[in-house]
Order: C-alpha cells, then structure tokens, then sequence
C-alpha cells in the first residue's frame, strides 16, 4: 500500500507519559492492523485511558515484526488478516518478542481458527466489533497474564480435548482424591501458582508440586491445563469441606471458561 513506511513504528515512539497516581506502569501496546481508520479509532480510545498506552503502529506483517523487535511491549493487538497465514504470523511474533502477549483481532473467529490460534501461542482472540471496554478489559487482563478466553472458545477447546484425545487415557477407574489433593486441584482450576496454593493449604511449594505429580499419576494426565481439561470433562472439583475417608470427587460449578483460563495461566507453574 502506498501509505506503508518503514518509519510507521519510529513515528509513533512519543515521550514517556506520566505514571498513573497508582504507580502501575501502564500497559504497552502494538497496534498491527491494515486499516487505518481501525486504529486511529483505537489510539484515541486508549488516549483516554490513564493505564493503556500505543507505543507502535503497523499496517503490514513486517512493520508489526519490525516495531515488535524495537519497542517493548506487553501486548500486540494483531489482526488476523494481515498475514496471509495468521497461524504462522503468531508464530512469528511470538519469537520476535517472547515477552509480548498476542491478541488476535479478527472478522468472525472459527472453531478451527480458535483452536489454532491459541496452540501457536495467542492470548486472546476477539471480534472486531467487540465493545471498546470489552476489548480495554481484555487487553488489561493479558498483559496482566490472563489469557482472555470466553464461554464459546472453552466449549471448543474442551469438545477438541475430548475428540482429538489430547488426553487418550480416560482416566483410571474408581480414582480416589484425598483431601488434600482435592483442595490443590481446585486451587489450580483458579489458576493460583504453586507459591499461593501452598500458603492456602499450609505446606511448602516442594510438597505442592509433590501432590500435583501423584495426581497427575492417579488421573492420568500430564499438565495444568490436561487437568483442567480431565476436571471439566469428569466434572471434578473440590468444594472445600471437610475430608470424608476416601471421598469421591464431586460436581464443580465453575465454568469451563473460568477453568480452562486458570489451567492455560499457569500451564507452566
């Protein structure tokens, strides 16, 4: 197009804005999409936010890896057709800044698109007729190290767990979770790191991650989000009573969106 330039990114690094009264630093962002009246839009939108602040712009694929490796940012609100293979792009990005947390924007999200966007590494994936505080909320919840995934994208991601067997092993029959071992799941399906489910249940990190691995081993899975995944699909939670000899898992309430986004958190912790 004839309005690209390299220098899109250069010309958008302004002078540091003042910190918020709070003290948060506020948060960075990329804006990569091909229209430019899209992110006009959004740049006067986020102006008017205290804690949002547009450090680089792009309209192409290149400006966006270009801007990505010279300014820091903590997220990248990327369209999705702006590569030719957004996948890939993701990809891309993602190496280019390992620290930057990728939102993708697009027309109509399919089921495909969703799964595959988030298995290249997207944090969010969002409509581009969202609500600007819906999209603000968003953009504050990833780079607050929240993966944004609402009631339709969970559905999608469990219904791909249960068919394509990400977790072939269904499970042993009969599993037994004692007491503890329940109140750890359930503070991971609430996406809490192993530091904050220790102080919860009064031991050490080591002994968490030591109950984690016998669970793990007892329900057949191997990570965070399997887990999420076996709890949504066997509907196992902890409600927090009292311990029963050798109690049975019981019903959760939770949401498969509020328990997939807790589990794909801190899939790593």
């Amino acid at each position: 197009m004839a309005a690209s330039s390299p220098k899109m990114a250069e010309e958008l690094e302004a002078a540091p804005l003042p910190e918020p009264e709070s003290g948060v630093r506020p948060v960075r962002i990329i804006l990569a999409d091909s229209q430019a009246i899209f992110r006009a839009g959004l740049r006067k939108i986020f102006a008017l936010e205290d804690d949002l602040r547009v450090v680089a712009q792009a309209e192409t694929l290149g400006q966006t890896l270009s801007a990505a490796s010279k300014f820091e940012a903590d997220v990248i609100l990327l369209e999705s057709a702006l590569a030719p293979n957004a996948s890939e792009a993701i990809t891309e990005l993602s190496k280019a800044a390992p620290s930057a947390r990728i939102v993708v924007v697009t027309s109509q999200p399919t089921q495909d698109e969703t799964l595959e966007f988030y298995r290249r590494g997207a944090q969010g994936i969002v409509s581009r007729t969202i609500e600007p505080e819906l999209l603000m909320h968003c953009l504050r919840k990833v780079a607050g190290g929240e993966p944004w995934l609402d009631e339709k994208s969970a559905n999608w991601v469990l219904q791909a767990y249960r068919s394509q067997g990400v977790q072939a092993n269904p499970g042993r029959p009969n599993v037994h979770l004692t007491q503890k071992e329940m109140q750890i799941v359930a503070c991971v399906t609430q996406g809490m790191k192993n530091k904050e489910i220790a102080s919860r249940v009064g031991t050490t990190e080591q002994v968490v991650k030591n109950y984690l691995r016998k669970v793990y081993d007892k329900l057949g899975v191997s990570d965070r989000l399997e887990l999420a995944l076996y709890c949504l699909n066997h509907r196992i939670a902890d409600t927090g009573v009292p311990e029963v000899p050798e109690r049975r898992p019981v019903v959760s309430e939770a949401s498969p969106a509020a328990l997939l986004t807790g589990a794909m958190n801190l899939k790593t912790s």
